[in-house]
Parts: C-alpha cells; sequence; structure tokens
C-alpha cells in the first residue's frame, strides 16, 4: 500500500501549472505590487481619519461656542426685560391678536 501512496505522491499534479510542476515560482507584478498597495491604502485610511477627527473636533467646538453665545444671548435678554419692566410670558403669534 506504500508504494501505491508514494507512485501517487511522485506523480505530477495535472491541474497545476508546467511552471509549479517544475518547483519554479514565477513572480508576477501584481505579487510584487501588493504589499505597496496594501502600504498605501493604510496611509490613505490613517489620512482619512486624522481629516475627520480634526474636522469633528472643529464642528464640536463650533457648537460649543454657539451654544455660549446662545446662553449669553438669553441672559442679556433677561437683563434687558427686567430694566424694562417686561415680564417674561410667551407672546401670542402675531396673527392670533383680535
Amino acid at each position: 500500500m506504500s508504494a501505491q501512496l508514494q507512485q501517487k505522491s511522485s506523480k505530477p499534479n495535472s491541474m497545476a501549472s508546467p511552471a509549479a510542476a517544475a518547483g519554479v515560482t514565477i513572480g508576477t507584478s501584481e505579487d510584487q505590487h501588493t504589499p505597496d498597495l496594501t502600504a498605501f491604502v493604510k496611509s490613505l485610511l490613517k489620512e482619512m481619519e486624522q481629516r475627520f477627527q480634526t474636522m469633528s473636533d472643529s464642528i464640536i467646538n463650533r457648537i460649543d461656542d454657539m451654544g455660549s453665545r446662545i446662553d449669553d444671548l438669553e441672559k442679556s435678554i433677561s437683563e434687558l426685560m427686567e430694566q424694562a419692566g417686561v415680564d417674561e410670558q410667551p407672546s401670542a403669534p402675531a396673527g392670533a391678536q383680535k
């Protein structure tokens, strides 16, 4: 039985290429460029992530600044209303007055 296994294993694979059957490795340009492409994609993704983080931080800072400005505006309006002696009551819509 071991003789049959040796005969089968010594036969070249009919599906393998002639170069592979001969034990020759042929490097394709695709194989050579794969590491370069991987490095490029990683670099590009890292750069995009940094830009996204910078933009995200900028947007959050602007929202925080806008919130502070709104708070200051509400405070100023309240002070002006107190000085004018006006009660803080919600006004009716302009079309609802009779």
